[in-house]
């Protein structure tokens, strides 16, 4: 027991550790492969309080592989840019256990979908033209390919990239957005 909290405060950092746990076993896992009990395991906690707090592991991998919110498009190609170098680095738990479940799971499939839909209006909501729609999806995709190739499928020269040559890249890829 963790002196000084109030009963629903120790409440919340249980709940907290146990979806900080399952975005790392889906991660490693995927959905199909982590289990409650890994789950729990993981985070320190008996097996029933994971269900206790999310129901099912259907409900905590939907949590768990949400994407965190991000930045409005005011500068398209800074934006992108910068996403581009996120994607490069380390995933997170919740965004690698996505990307593993989401041609196995249609929840998870349906997850990537929505945010991806999501990525697309807000990018092309910054952009000019008529086809603002249609070069969002297109960048929105290609940044996609670019994090399984690096992360998943560990393709050179992605995989030992510097940082420096993959921002001049992205930078001249990007110019005509400008």
């Amino acid at each position: 027991m963790e002196p000084g909290l109030t009963r629903s405060e120790r409440r919340a950092a249980t709940a907290a550790r146990i979806l900080d746990a399952a975005q790392a076993e889906f991660g490693a896992h995927g959905e199909d492969g982590a289990t409650i009990r890994g789950i729990a395991q993981r985070a320190g906690v008996d097996p029933s309080l994971v269900l206790q707090h999310y129901g099912s592991k259907q409900a905590l991998f939907a949590l768990a592989v949400r994407p965190a919110p991000d930045l409005s498009a005011d500068d398209v190609t800074a934006h992108l840019a910068e996403v581009i170098q996120i994607r490069l680095k380390e995933l997170s738990p919740a965004t690698r256990a996505l990307m593993r479940s989401m041609l196995t799971s249609s929840e998870a499939a349906s997850v990537m979908r929505d945010y991806l839909r999501e990525r697309t209006e807000n990018l092309a909501s910054a952009m000019t033209g008529d086809d603002a729609e249609l070069r969002a999806a297109l960048m929105v995709s290609s940044i996609l390919g670019v994090t399984l190739a690096r992360h998943f499928f560990h393709l050179e020269p992605l995989v030992d990239a510097d940082e420096d040559a993959v921002a001049a890249v992205a930078d001249a890829w990007l110019a005509p957005l400008s």
